[in-house]
C-alpha cells in the first residue's frame, strides 16, 4: 500500500488542489478588489496544507476550482468605500461550493449578480455531492434567502455593494462518507482551531484591505469568531451579527426577512439600502 493510500485508509484527508498562480504585484496596489483577491490567494497556500481525519473524507475549495466566477464576483462588486462586510461562515454545498460567491445560490448569482465564469472539479469529489457549477438546479435556501432579501431592497446591485461586500471566513466545505455537509464546528478540535487560525489571520488582512468600518457575522458562530479575531488582532472595527438564514433554524422559517431587516435598522445600514 502506497503511503497516499494509508493515509486514506486512516482517514486522513489532505486538501489538494491545483496552484494558482500569484497575481502579478504591480496590480496589487491598484485595487481593493486586487488586494482581497491576493490575501485570498495567500490564504489558499496555507490551507493546501492542511489535512482532515474522519468525519471528513472530502474537501472542497471553490476558491480553487470556482476562481474564474470567484473572481468575477470581486472584481465586479469589491470596491473602495464600502463600510459594510457581511462574514458567512463557510460554503454550502448547492452555494458558493457550486458558483464561488458567497451565499451563492445559482439562480441569484446568474440573474442578478450576472456573475459569469467556469466552474471546474474538486479533488476526489463525493458521488453524492457533484459539483455542476452555475448549471446547478438544486435550490440552496440560505443563498436564496439571503441574496432574495437584498434584491427586493435594493432593486439592483450597485446599491447594495456601493456599501455593502459579502465573504465567508472560511472557503472550505467538508463532506462526510455519507455525503453529509460537515460545518467547521463539527471538525475535530485541533483541526478546527487550526484551520481557523488561518482563517482568522486571513479575514484580519481581508478587512484592512477593505476598509470597512463593521463586520456582520451572519450567524452566531460568524459574529463570534469575527469578534474574536479582529480583537485579538487590534483591528479597530465594529463587530454585529444578524440570524443565519439557514431553513435548519426555525426562527428563520418563520421569517427571517423581517427580523434581519429590523437589525439591519437598528445598525443602521438599512437607510443605507433602500431603493425608495
Amino acid at each position: 500500500m502506497s503511503d497516499d493510500s494509508a493515509e486514506l485508509a486512516r482517514g486522513d484527508t489532505r486538501h489538494e488542489e491545483p496552484a494558482r498562480e500569484p497575481l502579478p504585484t504591480p496590480q496589487l496596489q491598484q485595487t481593493a478588489a486586487s488586494r482581497f483577491l491576493q490575501v485570498e490567494l495567500e490564504l489558499n497556500a496555507h490551507l493546501r496544507r492542511l489535512a482532515f481525519s474522519l468525519p471528513v473524507r472530502h474537501v472542497y475549495n471553490p476558491l480553487e476550482y470556482a476562481w474564474d466566477p470567484h473572481r468575477c464576483y470581486v472584481d465586479k462588486f469589491c470596491r473602495a468605500g464600502q463600510s459594510v462586510l457581511f462574514l458567512g461562515m463557510n460554503p454550502g454545498p448547492f452555494g458558493m461550493a457550486q458558483t464561488g460567491v458567497p451565499f451563492g445560490e445559482v439562480r441569484s448569482v446568474v440573474d442578478w449578480l450576472k456573475v459569469t465564469g467556469e466552474v471546474g472539479h474538486p479533488h476526489n469529489e463525493h458521488p453524492k455531492r457533484r459539483i455542476t457549477g452555475l448549471a446547478c438546479t438544486q435550490k440552496e435556501v440560505s443563498g436564496s434567502r439571503f441574496w432574495g432579501f437584498f434584491r427586493k431592497l435594493c432593486g439592483e446591485p450597485d446599491l447594495f455593494f456601493k456599501h455593502c461586500f459579502v465573504h465567508n471566513l472560511c472557503p472550505l466545505i467538508f463532506i462526510s462518507a455519507s455525503g453529509k455537509n460537515l460545518t467547521p464546528p463539527e471538525l475535530p478540535a485541533a483541526e478546527r482551531e487550526a484551520l481557523l487560525a488561518l482563517c482568522d489571520i486571513a479575514l484580519c488582512q481581508a478587512v484592512e484591505a477593505l476598509g470597512v468600518t463593521m463586520v456582520i457575522g451572519v450567524g452566531r458562530v460568524a459574529e463570534q469568531r469575527a469578534r474574536r479575531a479582529l480583537s485579538a488582532a487590534g483591528v479597530t472595527v465594529r463587530v454585529e451579527g444578524i440570524m443565519h438564514p439557514s431553513p435548519r433554524n426555525p426562527l428563520a422559517n418563520k421569517g427571517w426577512e423581517e427580523v434581519a431587516k429590523a437589525k439591519l435598522s437598528e445598525l443602521g445600514v438599512l437607510s443605507l439600502l433602500s431603493n425608495v
